[in-house]
């Protein structure tokens, strides 16, 4: 005959807690001494205790299960992103479920799945326009890090960088440096975080008075902005640019060297994103820091709070961190104005 599995009541006893203060500390809810938590830790481990969560999901009504949608990308930005939307869930007491789209299913497609395994909520990671006019509607909350149109859900939750005020801020630094105008090498525009650079860039030059270069658009990736960069090195009137990603201001800065043109002496450039590598290029790259891990503690929270109280008293969240500039030695004053 088997031996019977350890139960919470056995964690309390062992803890010298109660049953309530069991649930809490393995939700991962608030408010609960450090000491006693790791008492409740200490006596799971000791016991070999594992919950039924099916159980668990019958009697709350929830999975404690949020599925969430990327593009199955290793590009820079989404691959942090997703790090992060996992390591927060973690703290929260949220197990995730990661559907990509790489098979060929449209995001719609995905939702619904999601929704049909029984998942509290879904986050959107990087929204994009697939083109085909059909709308995202769930009745479960969602979140989206970005601007995604086409969503209806009861609620729905958009967060995430002003990419439209970040393009604002890269541009008009060249500009306020003096250069007539900037050209943009802008990221695909089924990606909605590309068109709104490209959006904050065109306010910025309307707003100075500026005129708009032809827009050369790349892929994220390094080599779409070495062809953009060979494109832009052969039109010496070109002398700042405003690159919708590192990756690919790297292939740009790349293209203008190998063409004679100095950075930042002939021309200055200014990325998108800080990789680790963006401050130990030659020159070190300016660049528009993207705060993942706060987007994403805000976000998250808010998620949390729609699933957990729909119809409770919302406690403000901190207000997210101000646009920043890193400048580095990518950018300079045009040639003529020195």
């Amino acid at each position: 005959m088997s031996e019977a599995k350890p139960s919470s009541t056995d964690v309390a006893r062992l803890a010298g807690v109660s049953q309530k203060t069991v649930s809490r500390v393995l939700n991962g809810e608030p408010y609960v001494k450090e000491e006693v938590r790791l008492r409740v830790q200490a006596a799971v481990r000791e016991l070999g205790y594992r919950r039924n969560d099916a159980a668990r999901a019958l009697n709350s009504g929830r999975t404690k299960r949020i599925g969430v949608v990327c593009l199955g990308t290793a590009l820079f930005g989404p691959s942090t992103q997703l790090v992060a939307i996992e390591q927060t869930l973690r703290t929260t007491g949220y197990s995730v479920s990661i559907v990509n789209t790489l098979e060929g299913d449209t995001i719609a497609d995905v939702v619904e799945h999601l929704r049909e395994q029984g998942v509290d909520g879904i986050i959107l990671s990087e929204p994009i326009d697939e083109g085909d006019g059909v709308p995202i509607d769930v009745d479960i909350p969602v979140l989206s890090f970005g601007r995604f149109p086409g969503l209806s859900a009861k609620p729905s939750i958009d967060t995430g960088g002003d990419n439209i005020g970040a393009g604002r801020t890269a541009t008009e630094h060249l500009l306020g440096l003096g250069h007539e105008t900037v050209w943009h090498v802008a990221g695909p525009q089924r990606w909605w975080a590309a068109r709104d650079r490209l959006a904050g860039w065109r306010q910025a030059l309307a707003d100075a008075g500026a005129p708009e270069p032809p827009v050369l658009e790349g892929d994220w990736l390094p080599a779409s902005g070495y062809a953009a960069g060979r494109e832009l090195a052969a039109n010496h009137d070109v002398t700042a640019v405003f690159v919708a990603n590192d990756d690919m201001a790297i292939g740009v800065l790349r293209a203008f060297t190998e063409a004679g043109r100095s950075v930042p002496e002939d021309v200055s450039i200014v990325g998108f994103d800080d990789i680790p590598t963006a401050a130990f290029l030659t020159p070190p790259l300016t660049t528009v820091p993207q705060d993942f891990d706060v987007h994403v503690a805000r976000g998250i929270a808010n998620l949390v709070t729609e699933i957990e109280s729909p119809t409770g008293d919302r406690s403000p969240l901190p207000e997210p961190p101000p646009l920043r500039l890193v400048v580095r030695q990518s950018t300079a004053a045009p040639c003529t104005a020195r």
